[in-house]
């Protein structure tokens, strides 16, 4: 785990610490499949900070691994979870440029506003056939908001579709300076 990495984001988690407590993004209300009362779902919520996605999916019924580098945002995740009374959320510290992902792990990964291009076949492989990515993150037109942004983290047009061109996409768009997809797994 890169310490320079977690000290920068517990930093981060720490200066919004008295911030409310953010809504998960909009795309999984709208993309996530329901959860039958006789079945069970994994999902990963990868890199996500405070998650607020991880506990918007367990609401819904998900076995959810929350990974995120910052033990200030895990922490705040906890205890937003003991508040709302959750107990299958996993969180696990890592640092997510390193991980390992079991193949076919997961009914449902999310990821949003991260980008590490190497990522892309691990989480590929650690969705099961018939399972679904949504990613939400930023595009080059970030820059026009923040024109010191690492570009290396940023896509370029067109880049995240080209990622799962051998799967179902089911929504897919480049707006503003964010580029978000929902695809399905063969």
């Amino acid at each position: 785990m890169s310490a320079a990495d977690r000290i920068r984001w517990d930093k981060v988690y720490k200066q919004r610490a008295r911030d409310p407590y953010p809504d998960p993004n909009p795309m999984l209300l709208q993309f996530s499949p329901p959860v039958q009362s006789d079945q069970g779902r994994t999902a990963l919520d990868l890199a996500g900070g405070l998650g607020q996605n991880a506990l918007w999916l367990a609401q819904e019924g998900y076995s959810v691994d929350l990974m995120d580098i910052s033990r200030i945002a895990l922490n705040r995740a906890r205890t937003e979870m003991t508040v709302r009374n959750l107990r299958n959320i996993n969180l696990l510290q890592v640092d997510v440029d390193d991980i390992e992902l079991k193949s076919g792990a997961y009914d449902l990964v999310t990821v949003t506003h991260y980008m590490v291009r190497d990522l892309f076949p691990p989480i590929k492989e650690s969705v099961r056939s018939g399972g679904r990515v949504i990613y939400d993150t930023y595009n080059i037109r970030y820059l026009d908001l923040v024109p010191e942004f690492n570009t290396s983290f940023l896509l370029s047009i067109g880049e995240l579709k080209s990622y799962f061109n051998d799967w179902q996409i089911i929504h897919e768009e480049e707006e503003d300076h964010n580029s978000r997809i929902v695809a399905v797994k063969p």
